[in-house]
């Protein structure tokens, strides 16, 4: 039976030059787990926003969207606030209350239900998530992954028919982020739940969904299994973000059925490929270089009452370096830049500049031509109402001629491809638009070390390419680059170094080779579809250069 039927669905932003979804008909069914991907800006959240009432965005609109055969603008407010779901890309943005309890209790009391019934709904939840032990904690103490699974389980405690959520990992740490899908299947299996889902992540996503639609400027490409995208996408831009299984398949042209899971790729390989050449040579990592950044037995807390966030943490980062940090939710990661950054104070340890203690910055020297920092969040850094007002009051400040002034802004447009993006509202910027020109202020700040705090975020596969080809390119031209990020791909295909973050302290640091080839959870997709045969494939490009190498069995 279905649940959601789209009519020749058309809608337009007000002020738009094209529409944000052209002529879209879709049909979902009860039970179904339906993926919806495309690269950033495609329309994916704006057709899961037209099938919550309450979210629907103001524009010029034409077709029909239905939910149990009837119309969505003319569902009771109980049904829409009741039957359907919705889940935010933010953890932060969803959560209303400063208890867990409360949490999950508040959408029962909005429709009135009696208390009994509340209290029953909210233990079977509490019970059911395993929330038991975080249950009377305040909900800002919460982690990442542990409020994204709180706006879960509330939306689920009214029993809803229909479950929609926005890129809700995009957050969350890798091993939060699969804790939070295996749920999402639990819930299909278990409870015969609908789930829609826009998500970047496909690795863990494609082997549990039912269907995956592909998306491309406002339009369906493709709607059909997610084993037959990869036949579908086979030289398609899109295709650079399919599971590792799937991206190794089409490298290698073999003519069999397309593997989609670890187990599967694995089984690929071991069934088409010998090992008798089992490790790729690799080029030494360079030394000697002066360093640009030293931490030295850091030790910091937010608050005298509070734990330590760091706890004697010590990293050297070399001029004109690449290193990504990686580590789970509140391991402290972002302290960790905040404290390179001058904006948090270490109250024990030792860190040091270009050679210079970071006390002797003084009357913000260390952000002229030393530091950028662009923050989780691109939007925090524009304060005008265009991208071009905005890179000129960066300028203004600055100190720069008006001369100087535009050939810096014609540059820094140009390095990151954004010069068609600079009449424009930074909000009506997709999250990939955005990114690249957050970067292209920063770059006006002409620093020596730039800061980066999940730049991957809720961002598509072809972006990440781009934005790794401007990363590539600033590293050349000899800045220093320090990444915070979850994401373990992009860290394994542009990191000279990684390093792991756990309890306050950097515990091990190496090669992107060294780093996840000893890894067991925070390593790629390929590795683990590779390392039975072959020691330091690391990445699909990986994979595929020494399957070549070795030939077909």
């Amino acid at each position: 039976m279905e649940i959601i039927r789209i009519e020749n669905l058309s809608f337009a932003y007000p002020g738009a030059e094209k529409n944000a979804l052209e002529n879209i008909s879709l049909a979902i069914n009860s039970g179904e787990f339906v993926v919806i991907c495309g690269e950033t800006g495609c329309g994916k959240t704006t057709l899961l926003k037209m099938l919550k009432r309450e979210l629907k965005p103001f524009g010029e609109c034409s077709g029909n969207v239905f939910y149990c055969g009837v119309e969505i603008s003319k569902l009771s407010d109980r049904t829409s606030a009741e039957e359907i779901a919705f889940v935010l890309q933010n953890p932060e943005e969803q959560i209303v209350t400063d208890k867990v309890w409360h949490e999950l209790a508040f959408g029962l009391e909005n429709l009135g239900m009696p208390n009994p019934i509340i209290r029953r709904r909210v233990g079977e939840t509490a019970s059911y998530f395993g929330i038991e032990e975080w249950f009377n904690k305040d909900t800002h103490e919460l982690s990442g992954g542990q409020k994204q699974m709180l706006n879960l389980a509330g939306v689920l405690a009214m029993s809803p028919k229909l479950l929609i959520l926005d890129e809700p990992s995009s957050q969350l740490d890798p091993i939060a982020a699969g804790n939070f899908i295996a749920t999402l299947q639990k819930l299909n299996m278990e409870l015969g739940l609908t789930i829609l889902l826009t998500e970047h992540r496909l690795e863990e996503v494609f082997p549990i969904a039912d269907r995956a639609v592909v998306m491309e400027s406002g339009r369906i490409l493709f709607d059909g299994k997610p084993q037959n995208v990869g036949d579908r996408l086979r030289g398609h831009k899109m295709s650079a973000g399919l599971p590792s299984a799937m991206r190794i398949y089409q490298g290698l042209s073999i003519n069999c059925p397309c593997p989609l899971t670890v187990r599967e790729g694995r089984e690929f390989l071991s069934s088409h490929f010998s090992n008798k050449k089992d490790t790729l040579e690799v080029t030494d990592y360079p030394t000697g270089r002066r360093e640009a950044v030293e931490l030295k037995d850091v030790w910091f807390k937010y608050s005298r009452n509070e734990p330590d966030t760091l706890k004697g943490l010590s990293l050297k980062i070399y001029q004109g370096e690449g290193i990504y940090i990686l580590g789970g939710n509140g391991t402290g990661k972002t302290t960790v830049l905040n404290v390179i950054s001058g904006l948090n104070k270490a109250y024990r340890g030792k860190v040091t500049i270009n050679g210079k203690s970071i006390e002797k910055y003084k009357d913000n020297s260390l952000y002229r031509h030393n530091i950028a920092y662009l923050p989780q969040n691109p939007q925090a850094v524009f304060l005008k109402d265009t991208v071009g007002e905005d890179f000129e009051e960066i300028c203004r400040v600055m100190e720069y001629g008006s001369d100087e002034s535009q050939s810096m802004i014609d540059a820094a447009l140009k390095k990151t491809g954004t010069e068609n993006l600079i009449a424009k509202h930074p909000y009506d910027l997709s999250g990939g638009e955005q990114q690249k020109c957050a970067l292209a202020k920063m770059l006006l700040l002409k620093p020596k070390i730039l800061l980066l705090d999940e730049p991957t975020k809720g961002i598509d596969a072809f972006s990440k390419l781009a934005l790794a080809n401007i990363l590539r390119q600033l590293k050349a031209e000899g800045m220093t680059i320090v990444t915070v990020t979850h994401d373990i791909e992009f860290a394994a295909l542009n990191a000279d170094r990684c390093a792991l973050l756990f309890d306050g302290e950097i515990i091990t640091n190496g090669t992107p080779r060294e780093f996840f080839c000893d890894n067991n959870f925070y390593t790629t997709a390929a590795s683990r579809i590779s390392r039975h045969m072959f020691k330091n494939a690391v990445s699909c490009d990986d994979v595929i250069k020494i399957c070549r190498l070795n030939g077909e069995i």
